[in-house]
């Protein structure tokens, strides 16, 4: 038997890239034949001819072959010899309906498990692809689900056979949209010349791998065609934009122009880097300068960074934390780490910490004050802020700022993964609702980064007045988000510019976690009620990029195609999932339907059963999301599903709870001046307050009285959102739970420069309000039909609805005495008067 070497140094997936040895590993690879057919060695050449290739391999740069047939072991042997790695693509006829043959599917099966056994554990193997292009027609013909389902069972029978090996597939653009579950890293053949549709393109693929690794394939161009000048211009071009995009490598196609196909020789197309005799071409020298310039490309500047770490009792993973800043790949930074009044270890850690530079606060002040002193300390152009529960990969600040230039971002974040050391039930944590993530708008450009893992140019964190002191716990990074685009500033995303971040380990953690998110949506609904719905969900543009489902998926996605399933560039829109999971788990549902149905139900009894089946829907599709949660591989165990659906079902009621309980705590303090407010502009005078008028001598622009109103708003913590352009209104004032305050102004020129303002108040009932009315209507015609008393229940409806009314209607006459007030004060700011109703009446006439 042919000696197998052992394998000890095997290439590990580490996040976006790959790790050998303790060290990252970046794929400069080159595609190796198929050579001629020969009676004893296959599509490969002889012993002699392949060392030879490899040493020109290994003086080209690469670290990596990639064949098309199963390599004989001497083959591996010299490659471990010779320091490459090789990605044995396994071939079968995929070109074939092979879903629609008994006897093909099984020829695949036996072609990967033979491929496996006869390679497992050497040392030169790189991973498996157990498929190759497979061709869009035969995916439409058989189903693009289908498809991606047979790649994971060729996976899973190849890690049968050897557990720890990495397994793909390569894809092409024509099939874009096969997704298979279970590959270790995303690969893709890709042949874009022009720089900016590859960019681009290159950008929507590491949308597609997300949290996976991005190989490039294949990629190259051909002499004839092209021209050897064209071609050695672009394959620098090609890798250069790899490597600067966070890729974890690429694959020349091809090594030399020697190559074979369908059983004959290919003598039409010259590929490769070399001739068919091995003499180096042009284009040979470029991919190797541009294989020795690789990974790290000089950035377009390298401004001073400084990190900012905030912790408060952090010491489990503190210390951790600082050690991997202390190893980041980037010329010149300093780290700041702030100690919000923590009570363990912290400053014996920050101490062992020479080049740590560290400031206490003598007690827990918030998340947002605590970044915010790291912020006057620092020193550098960039501020970036990672978590004491973080480690840092090295290339991290590599990536973000390179992404954040060339982008012309002013914010950028990155990825926030799974520690490889986290637990069981991190895991499980991990693809539970409610954890960190980003929101993007397209490919580069993101609406929300999480506060682990940002960085900002100084200048706009100063010029926006840095973080809110009011987020103690969570929601600073969602604030500060929201108001840089407002300013209209753009905040990009790195896929490449990650971070490890530990999940909460226990249950009881987690929802800890997430009552601290519900007391800050609090906050930010008072803030930012336009991003909001009226049940205090958020309201994203983007699409939501996280480990859990956020709601149930119940058909597949939608594929474009081309005419006749002709694209070159078939595209996958993913299927929004069904909004029941959110509808019947949320909060308000339980408040609204399930706990009044079980406590009517002691009276009316039918209403019982009704009040089970409601808490039974409200449990079967928090499991079915469990179900379809997907956890790492090795970190599942029986109990981890249903573990997932159980924390569907708590976080919603945990983070609802306290998100209105924040709010009502939050809206004492503006009921307060309300009041007083309230006060003082009724003893002004008994005058309607559905308008008001003010005078000036001199002209006040109409604009710059309104921006005035919103500086008093946000003065006195009164939450507001502006005309989008599509309202008749002005603006609209959120004052309490029931009542929303519209506001409208108007103009009027007189002689000598004179001015009238008038403001036209509009209190109208909420959506919240018009819920809980036509649920106490509703509610009161179950009675009805199943007491069978009309009249004591029509003389109560009487009485509540009009009383509920009247409640409402003093809300609306509140926030109107308020908002009169406000503007009184920022009148006399502008040197206005406010005209006396009869005397305004009176001009009207």
């Amino acid at each position: 038997m042919v000696r197998q070497v052992a394998s000890n140094n095997r290439v590990i997936v580490d996040g976006k890239g790959f790790r050998l040895d303790g060290k990252k590993f970046h794929v400069k690879g080159a595609a190796y034949g198929p050579f001629e057919p020969h009676p004893t060695r296959g599509a490969f050449a002889s012993a002699e001819q392949t060392l030879n290739d490899f040493i020109l391999i290994r003086e080209l740069g690469a670290n990596l072959i990639r064949v098309y047939h199963v390599p004989p072991i001497w083959l591996l042997d010299l490659a471990a010899q010779n320091g490459l790695k090789v990605l044995v693509d396994i071939p079968w006829p995929k070109h074939l309906c092979f879903l629609d043959s008994p006897r093909l599917r099984e020829e695949a099966r036996a072609s990967v498990l033979t491929a496996v056994r006869a390679c497992a554990r050497h040392t030169a193997v790189f991973a498996y692809s157990v498929a190759n292009e497979v061709a869009p027609d035969i995916v439409r013909w058989s189903g693009a689900q289908e498809v991606a389902a047979f790649i994971d069972e060729l996976i899973s029978l190849a890690k049968s056979i050897d557990p720890d090996c990495l397994c793909t597939f390569a894809n092409y653009p024509p099939t874009e949209f096969l997704r298979p579950r279970s590959i270790d890293f995303v690969c893709f053949n890709l042949y874009l010349h022009n720089r900016e549709p590859l960019r681009n393109y290159l950008a929507r693929l590491q949308m597609i791998a997300d949290t996976k690794p991005l190989l490039i394939g294949e990629f190259g161009m051909d002499s004839v065609r092209d021209g050897e000048a064209y071609k050695t211009e672009t394959l620098a071009l090609q890798i250069e934009t790899f490597f600067r995009a966070g890729l974890a490598g690429g694959i020349v196609f091809s090594y030399t122009d020697d190559w074979w196909r369908g059983g004959e020789a290919v003598t039409e197309w010259e590929m490769g880097i070399t001739t068919r005799t091995r003499d180096k071409k042009a284009s040979y020298y470029a991919v190797q300068e541009a294989f020795r310039k690789a990974p790290y490309y000089p950035l377009p500047t390298v401004p001073k960074v400084s990190v900012v770490v905030a912790s408060y009792q952090g010491e489990r993973t503190l210390n951790a934390c600082l050690e991997s800043l202390e190893k980041l790949n980037y010329p010149d930074y300093e780290i700041i780490l702030v100690d919000d009044g923590s009570t363990d270890g912290t400053t014996h850690l920050a101490i062992a910490h020479k080049n740590v530079r560290y400031f206490r606060h003598p007690e827990n002040m918030g998340l947002s004050v605590a970044r915010n002193t790291g912020i006057a300390a620092a020193t550098g152009d960039i501020v970036a802020f990672t978590d004491a529960d973080c480690r840092a990969d090295e290339d991290w600040l590599y990536y973000l700022v390179n992404d954040l230039i060339e982008g012309g971002f002013q914010g950028i974040g990155g990825h926030n993964l799974l520690p490889p050391d986290d637990s069981v039930i991190a895991a499980a944590v991990m693809v539970s609702p409610g954890g960190p993530a980003h929101v993007m708008l397209d490919d580069r450009q993101a609406e929300h980064i999480p506060g682990c893992n940002m960085a900002f140019f100084r200048w706009t964190l100063l010029e926006i007045g840095n973080f809110d002191p009011i987020y103690c716990k969570a929601g600073d990074d969602v604030d500060l988000c929201w108001r840089l685009q407002q300013r209209g500033y753009k905040i990009g995303f790195s896929p490449a510019g990650f971070v490890w971040h530990y999940r909460r380990s226990t249950v009881n953690a987690y929802l800890r976690q997430q009552q601290g998110y519900g007391e800050a949506e609090a906050l930010l609904v008072g803030k930012h009620p336009e991003y909001f719905n009226f049940l205090g969900g958020s309201i994203w543009r983007g699409r939501i990029y996280a480990q859990s489902n956020h709601g149930i998926l119940t058909h597949p996605p939608i594929i474009y195609r081309g005419v006749f399933g002709s694209s070159w560039f078939q595209t996958l829109y993913i299927s929004q999932p069904a909004g029941i999971l959110t509808f019947l788990s949320n909060f308000e549902y339980h408040v609204f339907v399930t706990m009044p149905l079980l406590v009517l139900s002691t009276s009316i009894h039918f209403l019982f059963g009704l009040g089970i089946v409601s808490l039974l829907l409200s449990t079967a599709v928090c499991m079915l999301a469990g179900a379809q949660a997907e956890l790492p591989r090795g970190r599942s165990r029986f109990w981890s599903k249903p573990l997932v659906g159980l924390l569907y079902f708590l976080q919603p009621i945990i983070r609802g709870w306290a998100r209105y309980r924040g709010q009502f705590t939050w809206r004492k303090t503006i009921a307060k001046r309300g009041q007083s407010l309230e006060s003082e502009s009724l003893r002004s005078g008994d005058w309607p307050l559905g308008q008001v008028s003010y005078w000036g001598n001199r002209g006040v622009d109409r604009i710059d009285y309104i921006r005035s109103i919103l500086e008093k708003l946000e003065e006195d913590s009164l939450p507001s959102q502006t005309d989008t352009g599509w309202s008749d209104y002005d603006l609209e004032v959120l004052g309490s739970r029931w009542a929303r305050l519209r506001i409208t102004t108007v103009s009027e020129d007189y002689p000598k420069g004179a001015r009238m303002i008038r403001c036209r108040l509009r209190a109208v009932w909420t959506l919240q309000t018009k819920s809980v009315l036509a649920f106490v209507v509703g509610v009161q015609m179950l009675a009805y039909g199943a007491l069978g008393r009309w009249l004591p229940l029509l003389i109560l409806a009487a009485l509540s609805i009009p009383v509920c009314i009247w409640l409402v209607n003093r809300e609306k006459r509140k926030q109107q005495s308020l908002m009169i007030v406000l503007l009184d004060e920022i009148a006399k700011k502008w040197g206005l008067v406010r005209v006396p109703f009869e005397q305004d009446k009176k001009s009207k006439v």
